[in-house]
């Protein structure tokens, strides 16, 4: 064994020799033309609006918003070559106010005595404050930069919205896989390197979309190979793609966080338990607040459960105490106790429904009184006044209930809730007919 150790350190301390010579492979593999970018077709293909107004140099302020990895850099670096504007690269993470101004100023001169304009990059422009982001808006108005913002950030979260507004949102989304495993193939042919296909198909699944990631991932894999392989013909392994990264880091900014949750909750209410427990563990495995997740399912159980299955809510508030009490990792289990129980549990929304037809009416409808049989009668003087005269007290009557109109007289005879045929809330909503000695026919038309 400590052979082996001494082994597997010769061949690290080779593999950083071996990496050391060389400038980055994601360098030397950056595009120098649109046509060589992977991905992103719906922007760069021929005729793409995107591409053609790059290509006429036309493009005004943009925004460039996706995951690392997907080419917003890149992109924005051709664009630099494809335009006879003067380009300016600053990023949100060092620069400041006062950098920003220095190159407003010398976009203006620039512009005045050269007649050429400029086009200011600023990466990961979500970093900007807002008040830092309101420094921009008169340059970008007036038309003295060309600004092109990438963000890894949902920018109708993050960037101002005057901002946004005078900008062009452009979208890159994550490479598919197919994507991914053309760059490996590029990327093997110019390091003189093949791969198992079982390396590949890891690396590509562990890059989850992102270029420079595959690209990091297989340059180590590269390198650990050819250290081990000794002059012989160079062959990545499964091994040496998972010795090249180890680790799986799942991104969970504020996007991905509303778009996990919502895949999440219609998961749970499309009845599908298997993606119900994935969107969990994907949930859980981001560092989502364990707290949140319990509060979004114990809201699930009365909006898209409901009165089909009253224990839905029983279930998930007894999930959100167990959580308090057990903790994480744990609890993780009764999470997944109820997202199953809520997944196969019948649905109904009614109960929801309800309650917003009714908020509706609250809001946009005359607020009548409450009838005078309904209103407090436990104080002196409420007699006089007429408080409680004519009610009749259900409990008082054989069948225990009163057939009278309880609305504001205003509202007489609206109907809120129209019960459905799932679960226990179609014998719920038999019984609500026989009080109202309303037809079962009636039952699913309304």
């Amino acid at each position: 064994m400590a052979e082996l150790r001494g082994a597997d350190s010769l061949f690290a301390a080779a593999a950083r020799e071996e990496l050391s010579r060389r400038a980055p492979l994601a360098s030397r593999l950056r595009p120098r033309r649109l046509d060589e970018v992977v991905g992103q077709r719906a922007l760069l293909a021929p005729g793409a609006p995107f591409r053609a107004l790059v290509e006429t140099d036309r493009l005004s302020s943009a925004v460039f918003f996706g995951p690392p990895g997907t080419g917003k850099t890149t992109v924005a670096g051709l664009v630099a070559e494809a335009s006879k504007k003067a380009f300016v690269v600053l990023s949100a993470v060092s620069a400041g106010v006062k950098e920003v101004r220095e190159v407003i100023a010398d976009a203006v001169d620039r512009l005045g005595a050269e007649g050429r304009g400029t086009i200011l990059f600023l990466d990961e422009i979500h970093r900007f404050s807002r008040s830092q982001q309101d420094g921009l808006l008169h340059a970008v108005e007036d038309g003295s930069v060309v600004l092109i913002g990438a963000t890894t950030e949902n920018p109708f979260f993050s960037l101002n919205a005057p901002l946004l507004s005078r900008s062009t949102l452009w979208r890159f989304e994550p490479l598919s896989r197919e994507d991914l495993a053309a760059l490996a193939a590029r990327a093997l042919e110019v390091e003189g390197a093949a791969a198992e296909p079982e390396a590949v198909a890891a690396a590509t699944d562990l890059a989850e979309g992102d270029a420079r990631g595959l690209l990091t991932s297989l340059e180590v894999a590269i390198a650990v190979a050819r250290a081990r392989g000794r002059g012989e013909t160079v062959t990545v392994t499964l091994a040496d793609v998972e010795a090249a990264r180890t680790t799986r880091a799942l991104r969970h900014g504020r996007d991905e966080h509303y778009d996990l949750i919502s895949a999440f909750i219609k998961s749970i209410r499309g009845s599908d338990p298997d993606a119900g427990v994935y969107w969990l563990a994907r949930l859980l495995a981001a560092g989502e607040d364990p707290r949140f997740i319990a509060r979004r399912l114990v809201i699930l159980a009365s909006e898209d459960v409901g009165l089909a299955d009253p224990m839905g809510l029983v279930v998930a508030e007894a999930a959100a105490a167990a959580l308090d009490r057990v903790g994480l990792p744990e609890a993780a289990l009764n999470l997944a106790q109820a997202v199953v129980h809520l997944c196969l549990a019948p649905k109904s929304n009614r109960a929801a429904q309800a309650l917003w037809a009714a908020q509706a009416d609250v809001e946009h409808r005359p607020a009548g009184p409450p009838r005078p049989e309904l209103r407090d009668a436990h104080y002196a003087g409420a007699a006089q006044l007429g408080h409680g005269a004519g009610y009749r007290y259900p409990h008082d009557e054989p069948s225990g209930y009163v057939a009278t109109n309880y609305l504001p007289d205003e509202l007489a005879g609206t109907r809120y809730y129209h019960p459905s045929q799932h679960g226990r809330e179609a014998a719920l909503g038999a019984r609500l007919r026989a009080l109202r000695g309303e037809d079962d026919s009636t039952s699913e038309a309304q």
